[in-house]
């Protein structure tokens, strides 16, 4: 019989005393292969029967047995490699390892098994390495799909943010942009190389506009520092005036400048407001100070303006309006004397005065009001156009009494009511003038 395809057979192992004693009966063959009686195993593989080596270390069946045990080893190892594979914890190339040893082995033919099936499990294997395989690239595709998907979205959001002008915060985007970029899972390099340079050319022009910015930003706080700076120089030279009106008007019109002036950057913007602030305090405190003083000065004029209140105010109510009027020029000769009163009693005092002048004028109005001749000759021409005009209506109403005219006549007695209210209103007020004169 021809010898097996593939490696030399393993060497035939060293003679041993059972090996020198007569030859043993053949082992009865298995459904796989036979030990001949000397020594000579035998494969039954589906290309036929193939001699695969010698045994001589002792009975014909210890022989079989041996060769037996090589092809359950392979499956072993064929099963064992398909099942980790399946559960993960073997890669693709680790499988692979162990199917090329295995299908080395059957190629080799030194065992006794069913070829047939072992290779049927290598198939099996060689499939399932195909099919991880296959689903390795599958989910690299998607992964690497994705990261492009992401390099999009990052360069899409670089270039809304080249115009922008929030500097800080776009600024750290742009970084962050950066590492999430580096974080991504490779892809193609021509399509990463465009993204990334349509990225820089972003970030390359907001940093050239950003960098401009604060070179003009710096050049604008020199200007408003030195605008600031004659400010508070202002400001300290007038300090320590006291002529409170005038310079109280400058101090506010400094203040204006400095709301209008540019302002320079934080720190600077701080401390020459400290600078500034301190000397408008400066003054303000003194002159609050001096006013408190003065003020105080004023304390004494109080009791005074107190009691001549108290004596304007024993004139009310006013009957006598001439001797009121004498009292109260008067009062208010002595109240000019006496000088000025405490900011905070002023208008106290001067409104209760003020109520007691008022009282005497509208006393004098009322007084003139009702002696006027010509106000009373408007009342009693009013009152006789009043009578006149009832006088008229009543000669009207007769008439459509005596026609039968009842509709007008209910007219006319209505015009008659209202005009005869007016009548009575008219004569009322020459009444008053009337009794007024014949009091007087």
């Amino acid at each position: 019989m021809a010898d097996p395809i593939g490696p030399t057979p393993m060497p035939t192992p060293m003679p041993t005393p059972a090996m020198l004693r007569p030859a043993q009966v053949a082992a009865a063959p298995s459904p796989f292969g036979r030990v001949d009686a000397d020594g000579t195993v035998y494969l039954q593989a589906p290309e036929g029967e193939i001699r695969i080596g010698q045994w001589a270390a002792g009975p014909s069946a210890a022989g079989l047995a041996f060769f037996q045990r090589k092809y359950e080893d392979l499956v072993v190892e064929i099963d064992l490699i398909g099942a980790r594979l399946a559960d993960g914890r073997a890669t693709p190339a680790q499988a692979q390892g162990v199917l090329a040893k295995v299908q080395e082995a059957l190629a080799a033919r030194a065992f006794v098994g069913d070829v047939a099936a072992l290779d049927g499990k290598c198939d099996s294997v060689a499939a399932s390495i195909a099919q991880v395989l296959a689903a390795a690239a599958e989910k690299r595709a998607a992964v690497r799909a994705e990261a492009t998907a992401a390099r999009d979205a990052l360069t899409a959001e670089a270039e809304q943010l080249g115009p922008s002008t929030a500097w800080k915060q776009s600024s750290e985007r742009f970084a962050a942009i950066v590492e999430e970029w580096k974080a991504l899972p490779r892809t193609d390099r021509a399509t990463e190389q465009l993204l990334w340079k349509r990225i820089s050319t972003a970030r390359t022009g907001f940093d050239k506009r950003r960098r401009q910015h604060f070179t003009e930003a710096d050049a604008l706080h020199k200007v408003a520092v030195a605008r600031k700076r004659e400010l508070i120089a202002a400001a300290e030279a007038l300090a320590k005036s006291t002529d409170w009106v005038s310079t109280g008007k400058k101090i506010r019109d400094l203040m204006n400048d400095w709301k209008t002036a540019p302002r320079g950057g934080r720190s600077d913007e701080d401390k020459l407001w400290k600078r500034f602030k301190a000397a408008q305090d400066e003054f303000f405190a003194a002159k609050t100070t001096a006013e408190q003083q003065a003020e105080a000065a004023l304390l004494p004029n109080l009791a005074e303006k107190e009691l001549l209140v108290s004596q304007a105010e024993a004139l009310l109510p006013i009957t006598d309006h001439k001797a009121a009027k004498t009292a109260l020029r008067g009062i208010h000769e002595r109240w000019e004397k006496i000088g000025d009163l405490p900011r905070g009693e002023r208008e106290r005092l001067e409104g209760r005065l003020r109520k007691v002048d008022e009282a005497l004028r509208k006393g004098e109005s009322e007084t003139w009001k009702k002696s006027n001749p010509e106000a009373r000759a408007r009342a009693e021409s009013t009152a006789n156009v009043f009578a006149d005009g009832i006088a008229k209506l009543e000669v009207k109403r007769q008439k459509a009494e005596t026609s039968g005219n009842l509709r007008e006549v209910a007219k006319l007695d209505t015009a008659i009511e209202q005009t005869t209210a007016l009548l009575r209103a008219a004569q009322a007020a020459a009444n008053e003038f009337g009794s007024l004169t014949h009091a007087g």
